[in-house]
């Protein structure tokens, strides 16, 4: 059983997924700090002022801080749209490295009346003489 579990944490997709989680976490870190400190003073700055994280009502004895939440939001949106472009990039790049390449133009064609190879160019076949089309 412990053999089986080393192979399962061995495999590929397990550690790529356990090294994902652990920058995905250090990312969010960076991106909450991006908004929370630069991002919405800055907007709060621009409509009047307001701290968002500040913004707060009491409902009896319960303090409802929808500050935080449109903090939160803004944090999502913006980890949200940096994957979809992490995403959507990949996405193209694998495109185009599956897309097929072209053939090349014929250089090349059979004389049809002694089927050596001549060029494509010739209108008269170099091997037996005959007028080619």
């Amino acid at each position: 059983m412990l053999n089986d579990f080393k192979a399962f944490i061995m495999r590929g997709n397990v550690l790529d997924l356990a090294v994902a989680v652990i920058i995905g976490g250090a990312f969010g870190k960076i991106v909450s700090s991006l908004v929370s400190d630069i991002i919405m003073p800055l907007i709060g700055l621009i409509i009047g002022g307001i701290d968002f994280s500040s913004l707060a009502f009491t409902v009896g004895s319960a303090k409802v801080t929808y500050g935080n939440f449109i903090n939160n939001v803004v944090d999502f949106l913006i980890i949200a749209s940096v994957i979809f472009l992490m995403v959507r990039g990949i996405s193209s790049l694998e495109k185009m490295r599956t897309r097929p390449v072209p053939a090349a133009a014929p250089t090349t064609k059979e004389c049809p009346y002694c089927f050596s190879t001549i060029s494509i160019k010739a209108t008269r076949c170099p091997n037996c003489t005959s007028e080619l089309e």
